[in-house]
């Protein structure tokens, strides 16, 4: 995903795409944790309050029948 930087004030800004903060729940005011990686070019964001995204009950049930059905072929 690509994100244009703007300006805000003074400083550089990267806006949080829509479906991201919907999925996880990021809201305004919540904390970041900014990590950066010269040596890579990357910056890292951590959201804190971010909720777990769930796993949907039939794919841990795909995920038992072919563990269970690994186990009867060994």
């Amino acid at each position: 995903m690509k994100q244009k930087v703007m300006k805000v004030g003074n400083s550089l800004c990267v806006t949080v795409p829509a479906d991201f903060v919907k999925a996880v729940g990021v809201r305004q005011g919540d904390m970041v944790e900014v990590k950066k990686r010269v040596e890579a070019n990357e910056v890292v964001y951590k959201f804190s309050g971010i909720q777990q995204l769930l796993i949907a009950d039939s794919f841990l049930k795909k995920t038992k029948n072919k563990a269970l059905h690994r186990k009867t072929l060994k």
